[in-house]
């Protein structure tokens, strides 16, 4: 076994013209504290001054590895590529997404704690997101938990430690273990790889601030998962998948029970704001993967008894929609 007191570990970002905040994120790998550590840059065919960043540093500091890939990959497939850079040499690996930045203490308090606790397959730590703190809600007299404590605690939405990837270190073994670490057909594959370690790995928390997660409109959430809710039902899928596992029977039907409700309301409100065809379409389909069936008949129920409810209110959100489709066709 490698008894080396400051094990080696490769930091890796994976980015598509991150020229806006590439260059803070770099800094911020640069002024860890801790020294032992390699930083694998991948640019996945940017069209902006992301590879010219990169290459800049790399000639600066010989820990900086820059690839580039010769077409352009869908976004997990570009993050496997990314993981498969790592040294065989490391023993931890911090994914830290371009727009990201890890504060100086970062590696340093990660890996002390994963080195005191071999069962902890990952690292977890507060995190502040824009101006919000996240990752919080577990108690401070503790550092180690079961992985099965704390994914149950995350379906049950009583904390969320999965915040993002770059909050987190895991131990680059069970990344190399499987030839590809992320699911390249899920879109939240980051959530579901935490999920899967947890089932046989403890789950250890740093109790300070050690990254930042920057919060902005040209994120992967905001482009592509808000217009159709996919967290919502990225959310429902995780649960279906993974509350066996982790939740009591009761407890799981209970829940998931609770979850589908609560996302008919939110279509119920989609109805009000005239969503079309294309939609819709999209909403069926998702239920159909995630192994449920999106029941039209319950949706109109649904719909009859806001109306009933709130009368004026429906037909205030109404009138706002066609007026707000009609502008839009005009």
């Amino acid at each position: 076994m490698d008894n080396n007191p400051f094990p080696h570990v490769s930091v890796v970002t994976p980015v598509y013209n991150g020229q806006a905040y590439l260059e803070e994120c770099i800094k911020s790998v640069l002024n860890q504290t801790y020294k032992n550590w390699e930083y694998i840059i991948l640019n996945n065919c940017s069209t902006d001054r992301t590879l010219a960043i990169a290459e800049k540093y790399a000639l600066q500091d010989n820990r900086i590895r820059v690839y580039s890939n010769d077409t352009l990959l869908p976004i997990m497939k570009n993050w496997n590529r990314a993981l498969r850079h790592m040294s065989s040499e490391s023993r931890y690996c911090k994914v830290v997404h371009a727009d990201d930045c890890l504060m100086v203490e970062c590696l340093s308090r990660m890996v002390d704690l994963a080195e005191a606790n071999p069962t902890a397959g990952i690292v977890g730590s507060y995190s502040v997101w824009g101006n919000r703190l996240v990752s919080d809600g577990l108690p401070y007299d503790k550092s180690l938990f079961p992985g099965k404590t704390i994914g149950r605690l995350n379906l049950l939405n009583e904390i969320y430690t999965f915040w993002s990837p770059s909050a987190l270190l895991i131990r680059s073994d069970l990344i190399r273990e499987k030839k590809h670490f992320y699911n390249e057909a899920y879109l939240h594959a980051d959530v579901m790889a935490c999920y899967e370690i947890l089932k046989r790995s403890d789950f250890a928390f740093v109790h300070q601030v050690l990254t930042f997660i920057r919060r902005h409109d040209e994120s992967v959430t905001s482009k592509e998962a808000a217009p159709y809710n996919k967290i919502g039902l990225s959310n429902l899928d995780l649960l279906i998948r993974y509350g066996p596992e982790y939740l009591e029977k009761e407890e799981y039907e209970a829940h998931l029970k609770k979850k589908i409700e609560k996302y008919y309301g939110f279509l119920v409100r989609c109805v009000f704001n005239l969503r079309g065809k294309a939609f819709w379409s999209f909403q069926s389909e998702a239920f159909k993967k995630i192994g449920l069936r999106l029941m039209i008949s319950k949706l109109v129920y649904k719909v009859i008894g806001a109306i009933i409810a709130s009368p004026v209110k429906t037909l205030t959100t109404l009138g706002k929609s066609a007026k707000e489709a009609l502008a839009g066709n005009s």
